[in-house]
């Protein structure tokens, strides 16, 4: 039977043609891992006034204190300048700042240089968000989170093009096709389940018509969708292998290592075990995972900045993220087997390729498919509280 090559598989970026580019922050303090440094930051920010306000804004050239910007879709923050900006913090959001990585974010697009609009216009309970890792490493090619996305390099493509669940995201007769050649009924969380466990460097997305395979890929793509996504019932480790707080974390721990004889997780003096060799080793977008998320909890901050407010001591809830943080891991790489199988068995098995979606009209997707939806559900305020029309 013919394999299939990097050549025929289609590519990730025409089978979910619309794709955005990541929100540039262009400023660290807007983002932490807890959401009451935040507001203790935007506190600092507008108690300040003048020069010292503007030291502590870092501005750039995308944003200033005068910069006249509107409201983050679905977002209530306020739009008069920041230069004489007052009262509470607008609410932080949970985002995913890297991989694996939720933290929270001011949603004010004012402190943001580059926000993505179209993004929040989309994000809602509905919303499942592809991320390019943009790596070829160990560690996965492609992510999926129901939180708005703010981590580089990758692309961010939106499952679907409207709020509510409509309009997905996907080349135009892709779902027909498939379903013809499988002799099923895929839907678009099919599709980017099968994606997350087949995608390859490229990334391309190789495709089956052997039904049979098709629905081992779905089921491990939406095995991985739900550690990926971590909403429903939390993953839990087996009774015996679920990591536990051995050895009590320190007020402000300053390094992080593995004993990997003891299977122990070092916080300084604190020890956290079990912890599987396989969670300690797993890799994204070219780094360490537990590493980058303890370093982004403990880095240090210029004095006399606002990225300088943080807890004084370790937060018990960062305990808990971690805890679970070490449990979605270790099940990632439990499943490395079965996600090396699918894609060795992809290589010998009768693919559904570039070429055939191309003679069969799906391919190449039509350029509106690349550019935005048309949403226009609710107002949004623009600068200066004036409506703003998209």
């Amino acid at each position: 039977m013919p394999s299939v090559t990097h050549d025929d598989a289609p590519l990730l970026a025409d089978l979910m043609p619309w794709s955005v580019a990541p929100p540039r922050i262009g400023r660290g303090w807007p983002a932490a891992p807890d959401a009451a440094s935040l507001k203790a930051r935007w506190d600092a920010l507008v108690e300040a006034a003048g020069p010292d306000r503007e030291a502590l804004f870092e501005p750039t050239r995308s944003r200033t204190l005068h910069s006249a910007v509107g409201q983050l879709p679905g977002q209530p923050s306020g739009t008069e300048r920041l230069a004489r900006a007052a009262g509470p913090c607008p609410e932080p959001v949970r985002v995913l700042a890297a991989p694996f990585d939720e933290q929270w974010l001011i949603p004010d697009q004012r402190l943001i240089d580059s926000a993505r609009p179209e993004l929040w216009r989309v994000a809602d309970d509905h919303q499942v968000f592809a991320v390019e890792t943009a790596e070829e490493g160990p560690g996965p090619l492609l992510l999926a989170t129901s939180l708005l996305p703010v981590l580089h390099p990758g692309r961010i493509r939106p499952l679907y093009r409207r709020p509510g669940g409509r309009e997905p995201n996907l080349a135009p007769g892709l779902l027909d096709h498939l379903g013809a050649r499988l002799g099923l009924s895929p839907t678009p969380l099919d599709v980017l389940a099968w994606a997350l466990a087949a995608t390859r460097p490229g990334p391309a997305v190789p495709l089956t018509e052997d039904p049979g395979l098709w629905s081992r890929g779905v089921a491990l793509g939406r095995r991985l969708l739900w550690l990926m996504r971590r909403d429903g019932d939390r993953p839990k480790l087996p009774g015996g292998r679920r990591p536990y707080v051995r050895a009590p974390l320190p007020p402000r721990p300053s390094t992080v290592g593995y004993d990997r004889d003891k299977e122990c997780l070092r916080l300084d003096e604190g020890r956290i075990a079990p912890v599987p060799p396989g969670a300690w080793d797993f890799e994204a977008a070219g780094v360490r995972v537990l590493e980058e998320w303890f370093a982004a909890r403990t880095a240090k901050a210029a004095p006399g900045t606002l990225a300088a407010v943080r807890p004084a001591a370790w937060p018990q809830p960062w305990t808990s993220e971690l805890l679970e943080l070490i449990t979605v891991l270790a099940l990632l790489a439990e499943l490395r087997a079965e996600w090396s199988g699918l894609t060795s068995e992809l290589t010998v098995t009768s693919p559904v390729t570039a070429a055939e979606l191309r003679a069969a009209a799906v391919l190449p997707p039509p350029d509106s498919s690349r550019r935005p939806a048309s949403v226009l559900d609710h107002h949004e305020e623009g600068p200066e509280g004036q409506f703003a029309l998209i």
